[in-house]
């Protein structure tokens, strides 16, 4: 006697949302970590800044960009354009 199948399951993979909420989250706080020191870079004294190397110009330079150009994001730009 032949046994009949009774059915069948359909297994379908969703992208993990709770991933991409939580990378998303991630990333916003990065973003929001990096638009806080730019602030309070552009708050130190002239003194301060000449121990760290830097210069106003420098600073208005890095205050300047926008809140998504990160260190990451402009050392890859710097590495493609650097390839090609």
């Amino acid at each position: 006697m032949k046994k009949q199948q009774q059915g069948y399951a359909l297994v379908v993979r969703t992208p993990s949302y709770p991933s991409l909420w939580r990378r998303l989250a991630l990333r916003v706080r990065s973003w929001h970590a990096l638009s806080v020191q730019r602030r309070c870079l552009a708050t130190l004294s002239e003194a301060t800044l000449k121990d760290l190397g830097l210069s106003r110009a420098d600073v208005e330079q890095e205050i300047r960009r926008p809140f998504w150009d990160g260190p990451a994001e402009s050392d890859a730009l710097r590495d493609d354009r650097s390839r090609g």
